[in-house]
């Protein structure tokens, strides 16, 4: 029946996850009229025009027409509340209402719709035809190298078994895991991969993340407790009314549109940006837990980390009392990423959010302490490079042959700025995890000196280093707590009373700079800057979250969060499954990292374990060449292959900046225009985006090109250097490397081209076949 009666406003709208990406696929005409739909019928839904109707047979499911041909289909949650779950043509509205199917999940308690036609019809398509890639294919590798290896000849393809892929479960298991009980008969019928993921594609998440981990190859035990447990609702509320939909609705993946611009931003994303949008609720309980302390998330590329972050930001600030201060820091190491953060975060919670938090990058945080002790500090910064430079000639002057100047910067680096060692007798004591090469306390004597040595040197100069400045910021900090700490304790002897002459001569109230500190890609922060952080905020409930994967480490900083005052034991987590990448790129990037080993910021071992995707698409393609220039043609090349991509969502990332130039001068003189990534982002926003390695921390592409991935340039050659000399560098260095190729390959999401010349790089040697001795 058609709604009549009086006309109200302001009703609410919301999208439930997937149904953007039937939305997004609908051509131009229709998403501008599903655009105009959306606008017109949160202020008025009564407004003629809409042909509102109840499905018949349904009790909950409505349609609203888009225009002449489409028609909108929403669950009515309750009163004015709305949820979108798909877009159909006005022929499929009607037909075969059955097939529609929703409710909520007696497990998870979130409300999931169904379209068993669609599923079925995906499933059957990939069963009977190859998946279409997003791109075009890459054209075959050239004689210089070995083609890739064939699928049938992959050590990890695609298998299709003759019997059903989750015959060894019941129903009642499937469904106790949380897979929607509609689906259940389909589930039973896969046989295949492809029809897997087939089905994955439209079924609800959980649903399909489910399937994924029992076909992965973990234990019914196992994705009860690692995915089903930590978003099942408790017992109690498994028995409450089922028809309780606005309760249900906060325990599911929507997002209400509140603006025609936020509805614009994800039509102009497309699926590319989903991941962003949608919380999984694995990921909203993270969000949303009191911790006793600090807490980490961990996981792959892709996972969701930031935007868990950027979540638990906007969870943080909503707990607090009105005022106008910045109780909550945000910050990361990248600087580029600092600035994204702050954008992110502004669409995500808005200005009012955004004025209660401070969004800085770490060493920015670093300068601002020490410029306020020391407001006249006119020192120039110096990188690392730079500072070696400093090193090898302080030796040379001082004719000291004991330690190359590589050990004696990475000491003082590591140790002595790492830790904000202060003292000689401090530097005798202090832990040197992983620095390999012990060294005896006459030889600490030495190096202390030498240190103090290049320390007088550099202030001689009017140089400094970000590392110096971090260790003074630390120092300050931990001054400045420990004189916090002091008062707090006499407060507490005088029975909670102020000392009103103390507050008085200090002119205001001493108080910690922070109640809530959250970090990004927290592997990357050296130990002054956790020093730093730990002095700023109280030891109290949800004092600091960090996110972060020592995968992806590409700075030589590593530390024991638990020996710097960071106690993270019983309150780690993981995210395990992929948003952005497909499951191709992820199982060779994956491989790329090898059997190394990887810690988990606490002196314990991390582990990629059970991290895939639900994406799915074409092989890396791995293309080699003969010299740089012919190996340019082919980065051209593949460009053109990928012409139905916009240019601004393809990059190019090689390992040096020269290489950025020429390859930069090659494209323009093929009429391709090149946009370089700087240390403050990309420099326009039109063209192919061209950087070395370390720049594309953050970022994400449709398609992406490694190239140069040849020995000698990854890893480049002067890392052997160290294999005898100091092995445990020698590690640290290649454990660099492989990260820095990990994580520009996980920057792809649809299509990765992986380019060299002369000899591969050797950890391209578990992508490549075998070489022939003959």
């Amino acid at each position: 029946m058609t709604v009549t009666g009086v006309p109200r406003t302001g009703v609410t709208l919301r999208l439930l996850d997937k149904a953007d990406k039937e939305i997004v696929k609908l051509d131009r005409a229709v998403l501008g009229a599903f655009y105009k739909f959306q606008h017109d019928f949160r202020r008025n839904p009564d407004a003629g025009g809409f042909d509102l109707k109840q499905l018949e047979g349904h009790d909950r499911l409505w349609s609203a027409r888009v225009n002449r041909e489409w028609r909108a289909l929403m669950i009515r949650l309750g009163g004015d509340d709305w949820l979108l779950v798909s877009v159909k043509h006005r022929s499929h509205v009607h037909k075969n209402l059955d097939r529609l199917n929703y409710g909520i999940n007696h497990i998870t308690g979130a409300i999931e719709y169904v379209d068993l036609q669609v599923v079925e019809e995906s499933v059957l398509r990939r069963g009977l035809t190859p998946p279409a890639a997003p791109v075009p294919a890459p054209t075959p590798v050239p004689a210089a190298e070995p083609a890739r290896p064939k699928p049938s000849e992959e050590p990890e393809g695609l298998e299709e078994p003759e019997e059903p892929l989750f015959e060894a479960y019941t129903d009642e298991q499937l469904a106790d895991l949380g897979v929607a009980e509609p689906l259940i008969p389909i589930v039973r019928k896969l046989t295949t991969d492809d029809e897997l993921l087939g089905l994955a594609e439209y079924a609800p998440r959980h649903t399909g993340e489910v399937l994924l981990r029992l076909r992965d190859g973990a234990s019914y035990e196992t994705v009860m407790d690692e995915v089903t447990a930590p978003v099942a609702v408790e017992e109690p509320e498994r028995n409450l009314d089922s028809a309780d939909w606005q309760a249900a609705v906060d325990r599911s993946q929507t997002v209400a549109i509140t603006d025609d611009e936020f509805l614009q931003s994800i039509l102009e994303e497309g699926d590319f940006g989903r991941w962003k949008i949608f919380l999984h609720p694995t990921q909203e309980k993270l969000v949303h837990r009191r911790y006793s302390g600090p807490a980490r998330v961990g996981g792959g590329p892709g996972t969701g980390k930031t935007i868990v972050a950027l979540h638990r930001v906007c969870h943080l600030v909503r707990q607090l009392p009105p005022g106008h201060t910045k109780p909550v820091l945000f910050t990361t190491f990248n600087r580029n990423l600092a600035a994204d953060l702050r954008s992110r975060l502004l669409s995500l919670g808005g200005p009012d959010v955004l004025a209660r938090v401070d969004i800085a990058h770490v060493d920015q945080l670093a300068t601002r302490i020490v410029s306020e002790a020391d407001p006249g500090n006119a020192k120039r910064r110096i990188d690392d490079t730079a500072a070696l430079r400093e090193w090898r000639d302080l030796l040379v002057e001082a004719g000291e042959t004991r330690w190359s100047a590589e050990f004696l910067s990475d000491e003082w680096n590591q140790v002595i700025l790492g830790q904000a060692v202060a003292s000689r007798s401090d530097y005798f004591t202090v832990r040197r995890a992983g620095r390999g090469r012990s060294v005896t306390r006459a030889e600490r004597a030495g190096i202390w000196q030498l240190a103090e040595r290049f320390t007088q040197r550099l202030e001689t100069k009017g140089l400094e280093t970000h590392r110096q400045v971090a260790e003074r910021a630390a120092r300050l900090e931990m001054t400045r707590k420990a004189r916090i700490d002091e008062r707090s304790q006499e407060r507490e002897d005088r029975g909670g009373l102020d000392n009103l002459h103390v507050e008085a001569g200090s002119g205001a109230r001493l108080r910690h700079r922070y109640r809530h500190i959250v970090v990004d890609e927290a592997q990357d922060l050296s130990a002054a800057h956790w020093k730093m952080l730990r002095a700023m905020a109280p030891s109290e409930a949800d004092d600091i979250f960090l996110v972060g994967d020592t995968h992806q480490r590409i700075y030589d900083n590593q530390v024991t969060l638990g020996s710097l005052g960071v106690h993270i034991r019983g309150r780690s987590s993981r995210l395990t499954l992929s948003y952005r990448t497909t499951r191709e790129i992820l199982r060779d990037s994956i491989r790329v990292l090898g059997d190394a080993d990887y810690d988990d910021l606490d002196g314990d071992s991390d582990t990629l374990a059970g991290y895939r995707s639900v994406l799915h698409g074409p092989a890396p393609s791995l293309r080699g060449a003969r010299s740089w220039d012919e190996e340019m043609d082919l980065v051209v090349e593949q460009l053109r292959a990928w012409r139905d991509v916009p240019r601004e969502s393809t990059a190019i990332c090689v390992p040096t900046n020269d290489m950025v130039t020429q390859l930069a001068e090659r494209l323009a003189r093929r009429g391709i225009s090149p946009t370089e990534i700087t240390q403050d982002g990309p420099r326009g926003d039109q063209g192919v985006h061209i950087g070395t390695m370390y720049r594309f921390k953050g970022l994400e592409y449709r398609c992406l090109i490694i190239a140069g991935v040849a020995e000698g340039l990854v890893p480049r050659a002067s890392v052997d250097t160290w294999e005898h000399t100091d092995p445990s560098r020698h590690r640290r260095e290649l454990h660099r490397a492989r990260s820095l190729l990990f994580v520009a390959a996980t920057r792809a999401r649809d299509a990765l081209a992986i380019t060299w010349h002369g000899e591969p790089s050797r950890f391209l040697a578990p992508l490549l076949p075998p070489r022939s001795d003959t």
